[in-house]
Order: C-alpha cells, then structure tokens, then sequence
C-alpha cells in the first residue's frame, strides 16, 4: 500500500466526517433511554471484525476539543461510521502489510503499552500526605536557602581581571569599572545581576558568590564566559515558598520520583542483552533500511 495514499484517506475519513457534522444542523428527538450496553457491546461488524462501543469510547477520547461539542447523538453516527471506513481500508491491505508499516505499529503498540504502565504507577504517586511530606523536606527541614545581590566586571583575559583588581584596591568604584570595562550585558548596569539564588549561575560563580562576604570582591574567577571580577553586594535568607505555590512542583517532584524507581525495579527484573555489533549511528538516517 501507498503509505502516503493511505494517510490521506484515512486523514479524509477523519476529519472529513466530522467536518461536515460540524456543519450539519439536527433536532434532538425524545427517546426513552435504551438499557446501557457493556463494553464490548458489538455496534457494527465489517467483514466478520467487530467494533464495539468500547471502541467507540477510546476513539472519542482521541478526538480534538471542537467535536465534542457536537450533539451525542451526531457525534456517535459520526465515530461509528469513521470507524467503520477505518476498518475498511486497514482490510483491504490485510496480508499485504509492509515491513515498515509492521515496525511503526510495533512501535506503536510499545509505546501505548509503555504509556499504560506510566499512567498506572503515577496514578498512586501522589498523595496528600506525600506531599506534606516532600514539602516539609524540601522547605521547612534543613538548613534555609540563600539568596545573593551580586555584580560583576566581565573581562576576556586574566590580566585584564588582574588589573580591574589592582584598581578596586586603589579604591576605584565598582559600578564605574563595570561600565567602563565589563565586557558582559549586565556592564551599562554598573555589572548588577540582581537577586538569584543557588543554582542560577554556573559553579564557579556561584562558589566565588558564596565564599564572598557582603560587600566585597573576588580575585579573578575563570567561567566558560571568560574571566570575572565579582562584587557581592548583600545577601539574604530565602523567604520559603507556601505549600500551594509549589504543588505543581511537588507533584513533578514525587511523579518523577515513583517513576524513576519503578523502571529501576523492572530492570533490575528484566533480562537485557545489548549486542556487541557495530553500528555506524548515521544508519538511522537511511529509509531504505525498512523499505517504503
């Protein structure tokens, strides 16, 4: 089958059926409420393949916002009937199915599956308790976080650095050399970054930062960015966050968390044999390997 082909029936059976229900106009008409059916209730059959309202339900969920605010009497011609053209087309390539159609499908019945188990181990990742819990540690416990005004005089060599110090033990003004001098974008502001706290700049500013007392500066510090010259202006304790303010976090936090130790659990029952072949990674590259 032409993938191609097939993607734009299926895209015309799609959005075409729902594209002319959204245009359609109907009259509800009073019915006594039939007996609720089961999930494998059969609502069609095509070819002997049954679908059923379960599949019906999981192909509603699938659908963009826009069609569910159809009628739900409209709605459901219209998923039976997508789903009907569905199977007539994905029959009419049984046994004749490629070897990249079959790969993509393995992938993506693997991912579904793997999608499943992630939904079921963060269904019961997080609790009330747990998150008092983590809050407690993350934010209460412990010693408290600090924050840090700071500047600093950006310079591309060590000697420049050597001589911006030379000058600020003569008593030269800080803010005045940053202007003058400072190679950075923060220079025009006198070299002020403002209040940050730990983990907003890279490690060997911010361990120069820590190590200052307020009011002073460093002797030249070597970053990635070039060579430093830091004036740390004040400090303060970090007022902690209220429990609401960080939920959200919380709940990555204790998600990722139940996540992480699940998969290390599953590994370490799994048996995994990686094959010692060489491959050159730019293969991946190459459609020709699966065929059209």
């Amino acid at each position: 089958m032409d993938k191609s082909k097939g993607e734009l029936m299926l895209k015309h059976t799609k959005i075409g059926i729902f594209a002319v229900l959204l245009a359609t106009t109907s009259v509800a008409v009073a019915q006594d409420t039939p007996p609720k059916p089961e999930w494998g209730t059969v609502v069609a059959t095509v070819n002997g393949m049954d679908i059923t309202i379960g599949h019906m339900i999981i192909a509603r969920e699938t659908l963009p916002q826009q069609y569910l605010t159809l009628e739900d009497g409209v709605l459901f011609e219209g998923i039976l009937e997508n789903l009907i053209q569905q199977n007539i087309l994905a029959q009419s390539v049984k046994g004749n199915v490629s070897l990249r159609d079959q790969t993509a499908m393995d992938n993506q019945t693997r991912s579904y599956m793997a999608g499943s188990a992630v939904d079921a181990v963060l269904s019961t990742a997080v609790t009330q308790e747990k998150l008092e819990a983590l809050f407690n540690e993350t934010y209460i416990g412990g010693e408290p976080e600090m924050e840090f005004n700071a500047a600093h005089i950006l310079l591309e060599k060590k000697e420049e650095a050597d001589l911006v110090v030379q000058l600020l033990d003569a008593g030269s003004d800080f803010a005045e050399l940053a202007r003058e001098k400072s190679t950075g974008p923060s220079g025009p502001n006198g070299g002020n970054l403002g209040w940050f706290s730990k983990g907003a700049m890279v490690p060997a500013f911010e361990e120069a930062v820590i190590a200052l007392e307020d009011g002073t500066y460093s002797a030249p510090v070597e970053s990635e960015f070039g060579w430093h010259v830091i004036h740390r202006i004040e400090s303060r304790v970090q007022d902690a966050p209220t429990f609401e303010d960080v939920r959200d976090e919380l709940e990555a936090e204790l998600q990722q968390r139940a996540l992480a130790k699940a998969v290390e659990a599953l590994e370490g029952n799994a048996e995994i044999t990686r094959t010692e072949v060489v491959i050159d990674p730019t293969v991946l590259q190459d459609p020709e390997i699966v065929g059209k």
